[in-house]
């Protein structure tokens, strides 16, 4: 209990991120399990709220729900969880525009390839292709200098 209070008091954790931590350094799974209960009964330890927060964190540094979507199932979070922390932070496409923005500088891109360029910046990113063609227009297929 003790090991699992230090670790929260330094940055939060999710329960299957905490658990991974406490058996790694030696603790029995048993103990771990009923310690991790505790805390969760104390609301020190919240999985909602980590998720909450780890989406606000992410949206910061200008990553997209996919990507967001992606590290939450690696460190374990259950799909309803993670859906339901990514549909209330808000509008995607804005943040994709302003990360867009960031990077490539307010001009809209003038050819297919400056515009195939940012697409794939923003789908590395981690913006999904409604995203990326609100952000870029939506006709991905057309060449500006050509029209």
């Amino acid at each position: 209990m003790n090991a699992a209070v230090t670790l929260l008091a330094r940055r939060d954790y999710c329960t299957a991120e905490l658990t991974a931590r406490l058996t790694g350094r030696g603790f029995e799974p048993e103990a771990v399990r009923a310690g991790l209960q505790d805390l969760r009964d104390r609301h020190y330890l919240d999985d909602e709220r980590y998720a909450h927060q780890f989406v606000a964190s992410r949206a910061r540094r200008g990553q997209g729900p996919q990507r967001i979507r992606q590290e939450l199932g690696d460190l374990g979070l259950s799909a309803e969880l993670t859906e339901t922390a990514i549909a209330e932070h808000g509008e995607w496409a804005a943040l994709a525009r302003s990360v867009r923005i960031a990077r490539f500088g307010p001009a809209a891109p003038r050819s297919w390839a400056e515009k195939a360029k940012q697409a794939r910046f923003l789908q590395y990113r981690g913006f999904s292709n409604d995203d990326i063609r609100s952000v870029l227009g939506t006709d991905m297929t057309a060449d500006p200098q050509h029209d």
